[in-house]
């Protein structure tokens, strides 16, 4: 009997034991998911809320007799999905075929039509769970109930993972149910209520699309109403051998043409999406601009991150540090311009001293501006490519570096002239420690590093250029940094550099935060 009774004990030690994992487990796993939807409010969400609104912890897109749309509209959420899983409840409903859908890698035309992929919604069951390309000239790719291939010719090979009837039965068209969308690389798999409906995997180049928009759209019909709710995203690592680049861009600042923060991540992530479409360079970008992201899932799936910013205690690194340092501990790269080196001393001098290997540190460092003139460069994967060049920039310098710059390579070296330090002694513009270093010891001066941190993985660059953003067309100037964020991000940069097209008047001036004064 007492073997009984202890035998009986240690299957419910077991048995609560097991249950204790299989909670936290699922725990952990729902803790990566991330709510896109308050339940409250549009926050983060763009359209016309004349026919999108919020009820009841739901979006609701709805049209009536008397509020009728004339073509498909769509409520775009206000950043961009590359690889994800999406999961979210939705329920349909009108007098007529009610249709809808969930746009996913979208772009968005000058109407602002969402066009792209669609994991198809709609009443009577003939298209909810497909998976769909709006407005491209392919219509449906992947029937509910079948798996296909799209070939690099457009061709389908296509067989069946399920019966297409079967699988309606387990979807209630008249209430609520699950909506998972899962895209790694080309490959994108839709399941409602835990059953999968579709998978597809497209190879067809010119239409595929790595990144782009989430949207949902009401579509144009009969009256009807589409709601959806609890909407978590979980982001994935980029699969099929690329790297995610996330650029933060600051606040407007100075005025045109000087720390052009959101105009100058602009125009380097177009580079380098060039450079991916043309030379197969394995990088994703995306760009936040105006300041510290709203987007909860920004930094889940990154690379390396770029900071172009202004710094000093405004800086965004300085507000958030404790946040980020979750985010460097992963080895996560980082990329810091101009102003977005600069720090307090202490805490968050000695963050950028781990992260970067160096900043600017006040009444240490120095901010002029000054023509810098670099004749040669270290062996370093950074300046490949990079030829010499002279340019005029407010180059800080006398950086604060790691001690004895351990792993710490400078790229960008040269003797600052005397007269960039003609200013009075200040926080920025001058100190008898530089005086010493530049003046007296004739000491070359470090304008951009790279650094290794301590655990191997992450890896660091700081540029002090990039004040003016005319400078963005020097091809020397943006190879060294387009070189560098693909360096931080582990990917191999080529042996002659990451060429890219020396950008026009018309892209310099363009997205900048402030309109050109006359005469420039």
């Amino acid at each position: 009997m007492t073997h009984i009774f202890s035998t009986l004990r240690l299957a419910i030690v077991i048995s609560v034991v097991s249950s204790f994992f299989i909670v936290s487990s699922a725990a952990a796993q729902t803790e990566e998911f991330k709510a896109i939807f308050d339940g409250t409010s549009l926050s983060g969400w763009s359209g016309d809320t004349t026919f999108w609104s919020v009820k009841d912890g739901a979006i609701v897109g709805e049209t009536t007799p008397e509020n009728v749309i004339k073509k498909n509209i769509f409520l775009s959420w206000d950043h961009e999905l590359d690889d994800f899983e999406l999961r979210l409840k939705f329920r349909i409903s009108g007098t007529g075929n009610a249709n809808s859908g969930i746009q996913f890698r979208s772009q968005k035309t000058p109407d602002g039509h969402l066009m792209g992929y669609q994991a198809d919604i709609d009443q009577s069951g003939t298209y909810v769970g497909i998976l769909y390309d709006e407005r491209t000239g392919r219509g449906i790719l992947c029937q509910r109930g079948s798996k296909v291939t799209i070939e690099a010719d457009g061709k389908k090979n296509s067989e069946t993972v399920g019966d297409k009837s079967e699988l309606l039965g387990k979807i209630n068209l008249d209430g609520w149910n699950d909506y998972s969308i899962t895209a790694v690389g080309n490959k994108f798999t839709i399941k409602i209520n835990g059953h999968t409906m579709s998978e597809t995997i497209d190879e067809q180049a010119e239409h595929f699309d790595r990144k782009g928009l989430l949207g949902l759209q009401l579509h144009v019909g009969p009256p009807m109403k589409i709601q959806f709710r609890d909407i978590y995203l979980k982001r994935l690592p980029l699969a099929m051998g690329h790297k995610k680049v996330v650029f933060v861009a600051g606040k407007k600042s100075h005025g045109w043409g000087q720390h052009e923060h959101n105009a100058g991540c602009l125009l380097l992530a177009n580079r380098l999406d060039v450079a991916a479409a043309e030379n197969e360079l394995p990088v994703v970008t995306t760009v936040y601009q105006n300041g510290w992201p709203t987007d909860p899932t920004a930094f889940d799936n990154a690379n390396t991150v770029i900071s172009y910013c202004d710094g000093g205690g405004r800086h965004y690194l300085h507000e958030k540090g404790k946040q980020f340092e979750d985010i460097m501990r992963r080895g996560v790269g980082l990329v810091c311009i101009h102003y977005g080196v600069e720090v307090p001393k202490g805490i968050s001098g000695q963050r950028f001293l781990n992260w970067i290997g160096g900043y600017f540190e006040p009444n240490w460092s120095v901010n002029p501006h000054w023509v810098a003139k670099f004749e040669s460069f270290p062996d370093h994967p950074v300046m490949n490519g990079v030829a010499p060049f002279e340019i005029r920039d407010e180059w800080y310098y006398h950086m604060r570096f790691a001690p004895e710059m351990t792993r710490v390579t400078p790229l960008l070296t040269t003797l600052p002239p005397v007269e960039s330090l003609k200013r009075k002694d200040g926080p920025h513009s001058g100190n008898p420690h530089v005086r010493e270093a530049v003046l007296k010891d004739k000491k070359p001066q470090h304008l951009a590093w790279a650094f290794v941190r301590g655990d191997g993985e992450g890896r660091g660059f700081g540029f002090t250029g990039g004040h003016f953003h005319r400078n963005w067309a020097n091809d020397s100037f943006r190879k060294t940094v387009l070189n560098a964020i693909a360096w931080t991000a582990h990917v191999d940069v080529p042996d002659t550099g990451i060429d890219s097209a020396t950008p026009t008047p018309e892209e310099i001036e363009a997205n900048q935060d402030y309109p050109k004064p006359e005469g420039k």
